[in-house]
């Protein structure tokens, strides 16, 4: 058995030994105490992971802040990769020692949705890190069936990747992005970001972004996107019209969750076309809309909110083929001791984009 588990596993049976182990715990809104917590006990259809790598979610911030209904306490955490450590006694496809990842969806198989294939929509679902205890800890649990092996030589960093990349393939899928196409997408985080780099893999023939931050701006012209806007000297509208010979983009991801930006979303889109609400905005806030325009303009609207299913087995086979690199989004690494700080940066200072926590630094 590796040095790293910590002599968290005895013997060839995965006897796990270890009783208590140090978390993040969210105790009400910005009140996140490291602590030490006992390790989950699995039932016989689940797993048992020593997490090693987990990035701060947008999600995060929110249910910090006490914007997102969540119980507490509550270990945060959903985007994530480690090794087994334990297994019930009725799993059989993944083995102690295995490197993995998990769907944090936790779905029911019995209602309506589950079995008409809509898991995201179960009226049962708990999701790992959001509903139950995550992956900000030392060790976590998640159902069988929901662990994906990583293939060899993919590393954790990238493995902690895998949950955003399959929520950013489902949008891609819901929009129907085809070669060709115009993409504009409102927003350089790193949802925004991803949209672009996979927009371009689905083979659009421009993508464009549009941005106020000049930390982010400077990261999508790194990255190659094919227009870059920056909406704080330029009307974002304008300039897509006019790149568009004034019809507007076949497709608009609003991936930034404010009423402002899904406005220009609208006017963003041409006729006939696509607009994708991927930007979670908060739950109490309305949008005017004219009901003619959609009418009139034929416009497809779709909302997208988590990857599911075949998303989660692209994203690992993505990554793992280098066709799509994390680490050129990632900004930084930290500790599970400053996850707190992290966090609060996460949320404030946009000039960060994505950052991952090291549970084992």
């Amino acid at each position: 058995m590796a040095q790293d588990t910590k002599n968290a596993v005895l013997g060839v049976e995965g006897n796990f030994i270890k009783k208590e182990m140090k978390a993040a715990v969210t105790h009400a809104s910005q009140d996140l105490r490291i602590e030490n917590v006992p390790v989950p006990e699995i039932k016989d259809n689940e797993v048992l992971i020593q997490v090693k790598a987990c990035g701060i979610c947008g999600t995060d911030p929110h249910i910090y802040n006490g914007h997102f209904p969540a119980p507490m306490p509550l270990i945060q955490g959903h985007e994530f990769s480690g090794e087994v450590v334990k297994v019930g006694s009725a799993v059989t496809s993944v083995t102690v020692g295995e490197r993995v990842t998990a769907d944090i969806n936790i779905s029911c198989g019995n209602c309506y949705f589950c079995r008409t294939g809509q898991k995201l929509f179960c009226e049962n679902i708990t999701q790992l890190g959001v509903h139950i205890d995550g992956a900000f800890a030392e060790y976590l649990k998640a159902p069988e069936n929901n662990v994906y092996k990583l293939p060899a030589g993919m590393s954790w960093e990238e493995g902690a990747y895998i949950e955003p990349l399959a929520c950013v393939i489902r949008g891609q899928e819901r929009a129907n992005v085809n070669m060709g196409d115009t993409v504009a997408i409102i927003g350089a985080g790193p949802m925004g970001l991803a949209h672009a780099i996979m927009a371009k893999l689905n083979g659009a023939s421009r993508v464009i972004i549009s941005e106020m931050n000049k930390a982010r701006i400077q990261k999508a012209k790194e990255l190659g996107i094919d227009v870059v806007i920056d909406a704080s000297e330029k009307d974002p509208i304008q300039e897509v019209l006019s790149l568009t010979e004034g019809r507007g983009a076949d497709v608009v991801f609003e991936v930034v969750g404010a009423m402002p930006t899904y406005k220009q979303a609208f006017q963003m889109v041409r006729r006939g076309g696509t607009l994708v609400a991927y930007g979670a905005a908060p739950a109490d806030q309305t949008l005017e809309i004219k009901p003619f325009e959609i009418y009139s303009k034929e416009l497809t609207i779709v909302g997208s909110y988590a990857g599911t299913y075949s998303t989660w087995v692209k994203a690992i086979q993505l990554i793992s083929s280098k066709r799509f690199n994390p680490n050129d989004i990632i900004s930084k690494t930290i500790s599970l001791d400053d996850l707190e700080d992290g966090i609060k940066e996460a949320d404030k200072n946009k000039d960060t984009i994505k950052i991952l926590v090291n549970i084992e630094g």
